[in-house]
């Protein structure tokens, strides 16, 4: 059996055990309802079309968030990386930046920016952002010196370097940036929407939450995950696509 066909066996195991779980009492209904009710309601509240304009905008904020972390990410990782004294003052902060409570700054970003998107964004961009950073790091560490010392030779700037030979190399460790800054982005969008927001998908499903609305709650919780699984397959394909072709 291939790793994919596992993998969606142990998948579809799981369902089938919660849904046997669910119907036969032994998991609450207060607590879970059983996963083919979630799929129901799901079908309903994507037809009933109330909860588009909520989807909309955090899937927009968060599309924001990653394409900003990617972009800045490269950039900087890219600089750092020719910086040698920054680079070693910087290391400890990178392995530690997760330590640090990110949410914290919320208040401040409303308090600078107001109550609109930008907060949010922000959240999802700094927590994608290290990602990115590090992974590109990674990356141009393994470049190998040869390639390097070709680039000397052909007279290629530092710019020039960095697009034709030492980025393109660095390819497969950026695109594990990228799938992390797709999860933290969903991760940073949807936390804050959850702290202090009238509207997105974080904010459903704290509301729905609240209410004990699992009809709605875990619908839409299905479908952040089915969202983000569905973008970060795609991640894997296309750099899978690519390294087969760098292999030819």
């Amino acid at each position: 059996m291939t790793a994919g066909r596992l993998r969606f066996a142990l998948a579809l195991a799981l369902v089938l055990l919660l849904e046997a779980l669910s119907r036969f009492g032994v998991i609450d209904r207060f607590a879970m309802i059983p996963p083919s009710e979630i799929l129901w309601h799901l079908g309903k509240i994507l037809s009933g079309g109330e909860m588009w304009p909520a989807i909309g905008k955090t899937l927009t904020n968060v599309a924001m968030a990653c394409i900003a972390a990617i972009i800045v990410g490269v950039i900087l990782g890219t600089l750092i990386h020719g910086w040698r004294s920054l680079r070693e003052t910087l290391d400890p902060l990178f392995a530690a930046y997760y330590a640090i409570p990110v949410y914290a700054f919320y208040p401040l970003f409303i308090v600078i920016f107001g109550l609109g998107d930008v907060p949010q964004v922000l959240i999802g961009f700094m927590l994608a952002l290290v990602a990115v950073i590090v992974n590109t790091l990674n990356g141009l560490d393994r470049v190998p010196r040869v390639l390097i010392k070709t680039a000397r030779i052909q007279r290629l700037g530092p710019l020039a370097t960095a697009l034709k030979i030492t980025l393109p190399y660095a390819v497969p460790y950026i695109f594990t940036g990228v799938k992390l800054a797709v999860a933290y982005s969903f991760i940073g969008v949807i936390g804050a929407e959850l702290i202090m927001s009238r509207t997105g998908l974080g904010y459903e499903i704290g509301f729905a939450y609240n209410n004990f609305d699992n009809a709605v709650m875990y619908p839409l919780i299905v479908l952040v995950l089915a969202i983000a699984a569905t973008v970060n397959t795609m991640f894997f394909l296309w750099e899978k696509k690519m390294l087969a072709r760098r292999r030819k």
